[in-house]
């Protein structure tokens, strides 16, 4: 039986917010152990503190740019091999440097984990790239938000939450509002990638594992379903 494939995209800051991290993480890979047995399941890990405390020592020190993002991105697979470690025997802390690699891996292993790629790819870029280099259909982004909002609900608690956006709606979001906080929210590579490949983008708080585990298995969830072109004909939510 052919089974769906996710790749979902997970922040730094939620897989180590320095907030009983082990239980956390013990948890999203029992919960990711149970998803993977009806999809296929890749996940792309970012760096959060730990990626930007090594960021600003480096900067303090001289560090150019370019060497600090590779210290960012080694943090990003210090990340990855965490979680493939609590996956155990359904992962491998083996954690491959490209999206091709990688998606060559998913094929020997249960679920496989990566990092950052290169200079200049975030985590919902390579994400969206290992997603098309997989044939997936769906990334979830599991982030520090629940859903995308027309304005930044922590600042402006009046501001309007999205259930469902195409995937010009996000982009729309993401171009206009780029450094103004928003953009943050998915990154506009990402958007771009989604939008040529006719993947769909949702959006799930990523603490909240009842619901990410939901949107993982493609049930109805509480978040944002963003449709890209392609697949908006067959869209299960609009």
């Amino acid at each position: 039986m052919h089974k769906d494939t996710v790749v979902i995209s997970i922040g730094g800051s939620i897989l180590i917010p320095d907030k009983d991290d082990a239980v956390y993480i013990g948890k999203l890979a029992e919960m990711l152990k149970r998803a993977s047995e009806s999809v296929r399941i890749a996940v792309v890990c970012g760096g959060g503190k730990i990626a930007r405390y090594y960021a600003n020592t480096g900067r303090a020190l001289g560090g150019s740019e370019d060497k600090l993002d590779m210290m960012g991105i080694d943090a990003t697979r210090i990340n990855a091999r965490l979680l493939a470690l609590a996956l155990g025997d359904s992962s491998t802390m083996d954690v491959r440097p490209t999206v091709k690699e990688t998606a060559e891996m998913s094929e020997k292993v249960g679920i496989a984990v990566m990092g950052g790629t290169e200079p200049g790819h975030t985590t919902d870029a390579v994400a969206t790239m290992l997603a098309e280099e997989m044939g997936a259909t769906r990334v979830v982004n599991a982030t520090s938000v629940d859903a995308v909002y027309s304005e930044d609900p922590r600042k402006n608690p009046d501001a309007e939450r999205y259930e469902n956006l195409t995937i010009e709606q996000l982009g729309h979001i993401v171009y206009t509002d780029h450094g103004a906080g928003k953009s943050s929210v998915f990154d506009p590579l990402g958007v771009q990638i989604a939008e040529r490949c006719g993947i769909d983008i949702e959006i799930v708080d990523g603490r909240n594992l009842e619901e990410l585990e939901k949107a993982i298995l493609g049930r109805p969830f509480s978040g944002t379903h963003i449709s890209s072109r392609r697949a908006a004909r067959n869209n299960r939510f609009l």
